[in-house]
């Protein structure tokens, strides 16, 4: 059901790659609530992923981008505000990726090339998107822009592997760059902090099955689903709440703050 609480918003969507990606959602979701965005993606995740269905079924344009590139991003938002009219309203960071995980590399013994391109790929392409972002003086004032992250940025899952720092990097840039952001141009910065999902980046987390069901039986409201996630973006994005800025928001049904429950219990009584 459409609110129009977008109506008139313009953004930029990072990260869409088929129907299980969060971004996907968000980018169906923003665009029920009225907003015009563009989506863009590295062009070899294009290759793998479906956003020309994506684009046909929200009237957006694609505009491929390397996250990790400068240039890319100057030309990405340039171009960005040229197609849709004017500044940007919203950004959604949705990027992720470790070398060391796909290859099956352990924590205690990472190759360290691969463990800068992930935090390359994963944090540092945000701070790369809000300095140039700032620079071209891109974002309206009051604009909202979000990162996804995961609680393993605060507690140790150990096949989450150096994706853990990268996410407490992430974290990091959206406090500090908040905080420049918020004081020069009013635009708000946070991260989203999301139940664990079955998405083509989470399904390559190692034990990732068996967690989801862990997961789901440590939440008092369950595990948050992609399209909950979409929503709560959307609200981050809307007028709603221009004051949240610099916060790591959990969005997981209440696991974060739930130390065990009954079901748990259950499963390990006599």
């Amino acid at each position: 059901m459409s609110n129009n609480l977008l109506k008139g918003k313009r953004g930029i969507i990072f990260g869409a790659l088929n129907e299980q990606s969060i971004a996907w959602k968000v980018a169906e979701q923003a665009h029920e609530q009225g907003a015009t965005f563009v989506l863009t993606n590295a062009p070899i995740a294009m290759r793998m992923g479906e956003i020309n269905k994506l684009a046909e079924d929200t009237g957006s344009q694609i505009i491929p981008a390397d996250a990790t590139s400068v240039e890319d991003l100057e030309n990405l938002i340039s171009q960005s505000m040229e197609i849709l009219g004017g500044k940007i309203d919203f950004i959604l960071h949705s990027i992720g990726m470790s070398v060391n995980v796909r290859k099956g590399r352990h924590y205690t013994d990472e190759k360290y090339d691969w463990t800068m391109k992930g935090l390359d790929v994963s944090a540092l392409s945000f701070h790369k998107v809000l300095q140039v972002s700032k620079k071209l003086d891109a974002v309206n004032d009051w604009g909202s822009i979000v990162a996804l992250t995961y609680i393993a940025a605060q507690r140790v899952f150990p096949d989450y592997n150096d994706m853990a720092d990268n996410k407490s990097y992430l974290e990091s840039i959206a406090r500090s760059f908040g905080y420049h952001y918020g004081v020069d141009n009013k635009v708000r910065i946070n991260t989203i902090s999301q139940s664990p999902t079955m998405t083509t980046a989470g399904s390559g987390v190692k034990g990732f099955n068996e967690f989801i069901n862990y997961s789901e039986a440590m939440s008092p409201l369950g595990n948050a689903t992609a399209l909950d996630c979409a929503n709560y973006c959307i609200a981050m994005f809307s007028d709603l709440t221009r004051y949240v800025t610099m916060q790591n928001l959990f969005h997981d049904g209440g696991f974060s703050n739930t130390g065990v429950t009954k079901e748990v219990i259950d499963k390990f009584s006599d």
